[in-house]
This record gives structure tokens, C-alpha cells and sequence, in this order.
């Protein structure tokens, strides 16, 4: 049962990966923590892998298609790095209890600016790629590290928003951008979580990664035959009730196993 549950959730997982560029991580650490049982730590790192293979696989789709802005991404991943390796040093001194509470928050102002970037207006891709300052996109490449590192998170859905309302990239091309930059980002993570010792049960996050990285592959073809704001604000939504779930999880139920 528990297995027919991973599967399902990994492909509704890489179907909001696919389809609006991130979160994947947002949804892959609850399910790895309360459906399959996963201390906080190693789910951590686990939901690095999901959601890096997930961005690869939906990332490497969307590139064939000319969709990625790489004056962007490969600028953005290098404080993105250095970013993540600070936050895995600072996420490991933190209680499980706490970090779920820090991880609230996040993903509060996740659900907000998602929204409010599907109100923003329709797609504008056919503008190109723009050349944000090189000052923004260390700014914003080093924030989004730490929130990779610390939360074991791959950062799309901070990604996409500052793509689109600061670098006034158009989504499409922000999804396809976003998941370049969690695939590069999401590894350096993901070895500065190793380095520092996390253990991962390999089994149980193929479990997840496999259907998650198909759903991302499948998200890719299906958001582009539907609207670009119903999808983001669809997901904005699923955010806000994960994030409450955890809050009521932590302060009703005495929080998640192994705190």
C-alpha cells in the first residue's frame, strides 16, 4: 500500500516539477517523512535526489526545445553553490522539531509569491532571454543556495518567481530555466549533505524518484497545453496546505518521527 502510495505521489510530484519549474522538494520532503517513514535528516537529503532527477529529466526536455536561458542559469549556479554548501552546515545544527517550523514559513512565502506571479500577466516568452545584472543574480543565486542547503530543498519555487518578477523572464522559459539550475544546484547540495555525514536509504528515495522524474517528463508536455496561471496558482495552493499540515503536525502531534 505504502508503495502504491510513493508512486502516486512521485508522479503528482514531477508533474509540479515539470509543470512550474520546482517545488518538487516542497512535496517530496513531507512524503518521504510521513508516508515512508523517513527520519527528517536522511529525508532531507533524499528529497535532494528526487528533485534533482526530477529537474534533470523535465531540464533536459525543455532544453532540447531551446526553452532554457543559459546567460541565466549557469551564472546563477555558482553562488547558488557556495550558497548550498553554507546552508547544509547550518541546517545540520538545527533540531528536526525546528527545522520543520523554519520550513513553514518558507513555504508560506513560497505559496504567496506564486500566486501572485500567476496574476501578473500572460507568458511572455517570445521577449527572449534577458541579461539581468550580474549584482541580481549572485543575490539571488547565493539566497536561493541557502535555502537549498539548509532545507534540503531544490529552490525552484523560489526559482521561477525571481526569474519572472525580477528578471522578467517569461514562465515558460523560467520553468525550463529553474530546472537546470536544480539539477546543478541540487547536486552540489546533495554532496555537501553527504560530506557532512546524512545518511540516505537509497531503496525507499528510488521509490519516490523514479514515478517523480516520469511525472516531471509527462509535466513538460502537459503544461504546455494548459494555462500557465491556473497551474501556478494550483500549486500555490497545494503549498499553503502542505505547510499548514506540517505546522498543525509539529505543534498538535509532537511533530515528525525522529525529532
Amino acid at each position: 500500500m505504502l508503495l502504491v502510495a510513493a508512486v502516486a505521489l512521485g508522479l503528482a510530484i514531477g508533474l509540479v516539477v515539470g509543470s512550474v519549474g520546482g517545488g518538487g522538494a516542497i512535496l517530496a520532503l513531507p512524503v518521504l517523512v510521513y508516508v515512508l517513514g523517513e527520519p527528517v535528516g536522511p529525508a532531507a537529503s533524499g528529497s535532494l535526489v528526487v528533485v534533482a532527477v526530477a529537474a534533470a529529466v523535465g531540464g533536459a526536455s525543455l532544453a532540447r526545445a531551446g526553452q532554457v536561458c543559459w546567460r541565466i542559469a549557469l551564472p546563477f549556479c555558482l553562488p547558488a553553490a557556495a550558497g548550498a554548501l553554507i546552508g547544509t552546515l547550518a541546517g545540520d545544527e538545527v533540531d528536526a522539531a525546528l527545522l520543520v517550523l523554519l520550513f513553514v514559513p518558507v513555504m508560506l512565502v513560497a505559496s504567496f509569491a506564486t500566486w501572485q506571479r500567476a496574476g501578473a500577466g500572460a507568458d511572455t516568452d517570445e521577449r527572449g532571454c534577458p541579461a539581468p545584472p550580474l549584482a541580481h543574480m549572485l543575490v539571488a543565486g547565493l539566497a536561493v543556495g541557502l535555502l537549498t542547503g539548509f532545507f534540503g530543498v531544490g529552490g525552484g519555487f523560489v526559482i521561477v518567481p525571481v526569474l519572472t518578477l525580477w528578471f522578467s523572464v517569461g514562465f515558460r522559459r523560467a520553468v525550463a530555466t529553474s530546472l537546470v539550475i536544480i539539477t546543478l544546484t541540487g547536486v552540489v547540495a546533495l554532496a555537501s549533505h553527504l560530506a557532512a555525514g546524512s545518511d540516505i536509504d537509497y531503496a525507499i528515495t528510488a521509490t519516490l524518484a523514479l514515478p517523480t522524474a516520469l511525472g516531471a517528463f509527462i509535466g513538460t508536455r502537459v503544461s504546455a497545453r494548459l494555462p500557465a496561471q491556473a497551474l501556478a496558482r494550483a500549486f500555490a495552493v497545494v503549498v499553503c496546505v502542505v505547510a499548514l499540515l506540517l505546522l498543525a503536525d509539529v505543534l498538535v502531534l509532537g511533530g515528525p518521527p525522529g525529532s
